[in-house]
This record gives structure tokens, sequence and C-alpha cells, in this order.
């Protein structure tokens, strides 16, 4: 009888030991099993922001695009720049110009290796609309002065967007990104030149019956058009001498 007792006090002596290191396992390992949840949590709402952001965008509902953007960019560790795009874009189709441009620039730095692409393409496109407004408000200087910034963003946009890569991970695959920065090189610099032309002062003929041509006012865009003719150019000849006159000019394209 003894020994059964003894064998029977010594198991559960064991067996509140094992509960009680259990416990304290549970317990020590608690803050992880807490953190995976969240995490967990975290990535699957930050996608459920992504996809109705994206969603409300393309089918013009601006404002429920930013709202669902804006909830991506609580604690977003994964994608940085993703929730400031996301908002910038919206705010730009909504004709929130300066909101956009501030959005876009906060992306910017954020963006790492071919996620830059689409932020300086879309921050371009937003300065060149500003330049547009400013345009039909009357502000031929104001216009210059944006255009150039737009153009500028254009030319120094890095040469790996124009790769397959830089395409495969475009947020628009339906939009050639090589094409797209060429049209908008070619409409941004013409718009800064029809802006910086003189209102009502026919360019008048030198000795030799030849019309001469307004020179330029400003030393950035003499940089700029260098870099222009260096390396645009030479693409523009590849592709069988331009583009026509499609864009020149005209409208800006939609930020995406």
């Amino acid at each position: 009888m003894s020994t059964h007792a003894d064998a029977a006090a010594a198991l559960l002596v064991v067996n509140r030991r094992r509960r009680r290191i259990r416990r304290w396992v549970a317990i020590a390992t608690l803050p992880l099993t807490l953190a995976s949840l969240l995490l967990v949590v975290k990535l699957l709402s930050m996608y459920a922001f992504a996809h109705a952001s994206i969603s409300s965008f393309v089918s013009g509902a601006y404002a429920e695009s930013e709202s669902a953007a804006r909830g991506q960019d609580v604690a977003n560790w994964f994608e940085p720049f993703a929730a400031p795009y996301n908002i910038g874009a919206a705010l730009a189709g909504a004709d929130e110009l300066a909101a956009s441009r501030s959005e876009l620039e906060r992306a910017l730095p954020l963006a790492q290796g071919l996620q830059v692409c689409p932020v300086m393409i879309n921050l371009s496109l937003v300065i060149e609309r500003q330049g547009d407004a400013a345009q039909a408000d009357g502000d031929a200087a104001k216009a210059a002065e944006l255009y150039g910034e737009a153009l500028e963003i254009t030319v120094e946009t890095p040469e790996e967007c124009r790769s397959d890569g830089a395409q495969q991970q475009s947020p628009q695959p339906n939009r050639d990104m090589s094409d797209t920065l060429d049209e908008n090189q070619q409409r941004q610099q013409e718009k800064q030149r029809q802006s910086q032309q003189p209102p009502d002062q026919p360019q008048q003929p030198d000795q030799t019956g030849q019309s001469e041509q307004p020179q330029t006012p400003q030393d950035k865009l003499d940089d700029i058009e260098d870099r222009l003719n260096q390396g645009a150019q030479e693409r523009e000849e590849q592709l069988g001498g331009g583009q026509g006159d499609e864009g020149t000019g005209g409208g800006t394209d939609k930020p995406w």
C-alpha cells in the first residue's frame, strides 16, 4: 500500500511541475503569439486596404480610394511608399493637385529600386497639371516654371524604368512605361516653350529674313535641353523620327 501511495504522490508532484512549466511557457510566449497574430492581421488589412483603394480608383470613386489608402498608412512597415503613392493618385484623380503633389513627394524617398518609376511619372504628371491650371488662369510665368519642374523629373527618371522589369511592376501594365516617358517628355517640353512665348509679340525677322527663335530665359532649361538632346533624341531616332504631333501642347495624361 505504502509503495503505491508514494508513487501516486510522486506522480502528482510531477504533474504539478509540468503544469507549472507549461503555464510559464505560455506566459513567456504570449508576446510572440500576440505579435504574430498582429502581423497576420496587419498583412490582411494592408491587402484589403490596397485592393479597396485600387478598385475605387479604377471606378472613379476617388474619395473612397483616398480613404482606403489612408488605412494603408497606419504602421506601414512593408511598403511604406505605397500608402502615400495611392493617396497621391487618388487626390490627383479628384484634381486636388497641391495635396497630391505633397503625398507623391512624400512617397518618393520611401520608394526603393523600381518602385520609384511610377512615383516619378505620376509626380511629373501632377506638376504638369498644375502648370495647365496656371496657364488656364493666365499666369504664363508660373506655368512655364511648373512645366520645367515636370520636365526635369521626367528627364531624371532612371533609365531602368524603361526595362521589362519595371513594366512588370507597373500599376498599369497596359500602359507602356517607356512610351509614357517619351510622350510626357515631348509634351512637357512643348508646353514649356509655348508658355514662354511672349503674347501678342510676333517674332521679328533678322537681317537674313529668317525669324529669330526666342531666347531661353532660364539657365536650368539649357541644362534640361542638353540632356534631352543626349538621351531622348537618340531614342526618338531609333523609333523612326518621332511620335508625331499627338499630345504636343495638349492635355495631360491621367495619373495612375
